[in-house]
Formats: structure tokens, C-alpha cells, sequence
């Protein structure tokens, strides 16, 4: 039997599953809305007294961090590296630009922002690190968001704690962590949402030990001086990426791989994503494009249900 618990975190639907007997499952599954609150407060930039927000307002200095912010810097720094700059943190000052100042949960899908001078994204490498100590310093006056690579973070880290006890799912809005199949070596099933159609599915995957994640423009969007924004940064404009891709789905062997690709995917558009995609035959890629055209490359295809 499989135990689930929705619940919401870091402005997301969260749903934490686990093949177990009912009565513990149920005590194991209530912890991981707890984890997830102590991790919003330490990585969320929408908490005024989050750890997060207190490395950004002491940019310039060197500042100890404690080991969940640390790991998700390292991670994040993966990321960047991997996906070769076009995921980073260092663009909360061109989210802020475009609009995206407070929680989704309270931004006006109509907010109007008045545009400032032109932000400039700055390299990563600029951050200075000493692991030794866990230091960071934030260049003065910079001032980052760990985004969806601290949900794919929290979403592998709830699932490598429940995985002793059962075949688990963690999916934390999108971005979904699963420890292996399931009883009878059964798969888990997950729908792919229609970017264009709100409850309805474009196809289900079967999926074993993996992590998948979304990354899409379709939700996280607003109105700003009569344009269309969403909250997917092109660091190489430092603006909201023009890309042809409305979704983009990818499996991989952990959810924090899945994540970078899957923006990656977004930023590029569908035609420089299927090379990049070609080019990784270890990653299972899907992309949604505006004329409703589906994109996927030949690992994608062994994971669809039939």
C-alpha cells in the first residue's frame, strides 16, 4: 500500500509518498513537512529573516553558513558548472527587474514594475568559498536565489531519508526524487502535465530509481508594461528567456541533474536543445513547443507507459 501526504512548501504543491505499512507510514510521512519548513527557512529569498536573506544583505562580507545552505551552494555550483553558466544563482537582481519581487503566492499575475537601468548578470566564480570553514562571500552588492535547484535539493534530501523504510516519491512542485521501484518491483507512475491544459496529462511515465523535474513558463508568469515576464532567467541577456519551449521535462539519474537540464532545455529553445540533449544520451528529454509540437530523444521513450 502506498501512504501519500500533500502538503505546501516554498510555494509549491508538495506530495511525499511511501510503500510502508498505513500506521508508521503515516508518522514517517508527517516529518517532511517539518523538513521542508526548516529548509524554507534557511534557503527562502521571501523570508525577511532566512538565512539566505541574511548572506544577501551582508554581500561584500565573508559570512559562516550552516551545512543545509552550504550543500545547496554546492550544489547550485554544480549546476552551474554542468549546465556551463546557464543555470546560476547570480540572477536575483534580473528576476527583481523583471518583476518577480515577492512569492508567487502574493505577486498580481497583472503587477505592473517600473524598469530600472540594465542589470548585468556577474559570474558565479565571483562568490568566494572556503570549505574548509563553510565561508561564503557574496561579491558587494550582489545578491543571489537558489531557486529550483534548493526544491530539487530538498526534494533528493526527504527522499534519502525516508528510503530505509519503503520505496519513496518526494515531488516538490515538479521536481521529484524517487528511491526505486516498488513493491513487486513495480514502477512509479507519473503523469506529464499539458502545459496548455490545465488537469489533463500528456502522457505517464514509469519510472524506477531516478529523479524527473519540470521546468515550464507557463505558471510562474506576470504582466509587466504589457508584456508577458516568467521567472526562467537567460543569464546571457538577463532577461526572461525567449525560447519557443513552453515546457520541458527530463529524467535523470538524480532530481538536482534533472532540474539543470531541464532549464537548460527551456533557456536554449527546441532547436539548441536537441543538440545539447543529443549530446547527454544519459539524460531522457522532452519539450513542449508554443505550436503544441512535442520534442523527445530516444532515451525519453523507454519510459513511457503504454
Amino acid at each position: 500500500m502506498i501512504a501519500k501526504l500533500d502538503f505546501k512548501a516554498m510555494g509549491c504543491h508538495m506530495l511525499a509518498a511511501i510503500e510502508y505499512p498505513p500506521a508508521r507510514a503515516g508518522k514517517l510521512l508527517n516529518r517532511v513537512p517539518v523538513w521542508f519548513e526548516d529548509w524554507e527557512d534557511a534557503l527562502s529569498r521571501f523570508r525577511p529573516e532566512s538565512e539566505l536573506t541574511r548572506l544577501n544583505q551582508a554581500s561584500g562580507e565573508a559570512i559562516k553558513v550552516s551545512e543545509t545552505l552550504w550543500d545547496v551552494f554546492m550544489a547550485a555550483q554544480q549546476a552551474y558548472k554542468d549546465s556551463s553558466g546557464m543555470v546560476t544563482p547570480m540572477v536575483l537582481g534580473a528576476l527583481v527587474e523583471a518583476g518577480y519581487k515577492n512569492s508567487f503566492d502574493v505577486l498580481s499575475r497583472n503587477q505592473v514594475i517600473a524598469l530600472k537601468e540594465k542589470y548585468l548578470i556577474r559570474p558565479f566564480e565571483e562568490v568566494e568559498c572556503w570549505p574548509e570553514s563553510r565561508m561564503l562571500r557574496l561579491p558587494a552588492g550582489e545578491q543571489i536565489d537558489f531557486g529550483g535547484v534548493a526544491k530539487g535539493w530538498a526534494a533528493h534530501q526527504a527522499m534519502l531519508r525516508l528510503k530505509s523504510y519503503g520505496p519513496v516519491l518526494i515531488n516538490a512542485g515538479g521536481d521529484i526524487a524517487i528511491s526505486g521501484l516498488g513493491a513487486e518491483a513495480q514502477p512509479w507512475l507519473v503523469g506529464i502535465d499539458d502545459p496548455f491544459r490545465e488537469g489533463h496529462s500528456l502522457g505517464t511515465l514509469k519510472l524506477g530509481r531516478c529523479g524527473v523535474a519540470t521546468s515550464g513558463r507557463d505558471y510562474r508568469r506576470w504582466m509587466q508594461n504589457g508584456t508577458w515576464k516568467h521567472h526562467i532567467i537567460d543569464p546571457r541577456t538577463a532577461e526572461p528567456a525567449e525560447t519557443d519551449v513552453v515546457s520541458a521535462t527530463v529524467i535523470a539519474s538524480t532530481v538536482l541533474e534533472a532540474e539543470m537540464a531541464a532549464k537548460v532545455l527551456l533557456i536554449l529553445g527546441s532547436q539548441a536543445g536537441r543538440i545539447w540533449l543529443a549530446a547527454r544520451p544519459n539524460l531522457a528529454g522532452l519539450m513542449v513547443t508554443e505550436n503544441g509540437q512535442l520534442h523527445y530523444n530516444k532515451s525519453f521513450v523507454k519510459y513511457l507507459g503504454r
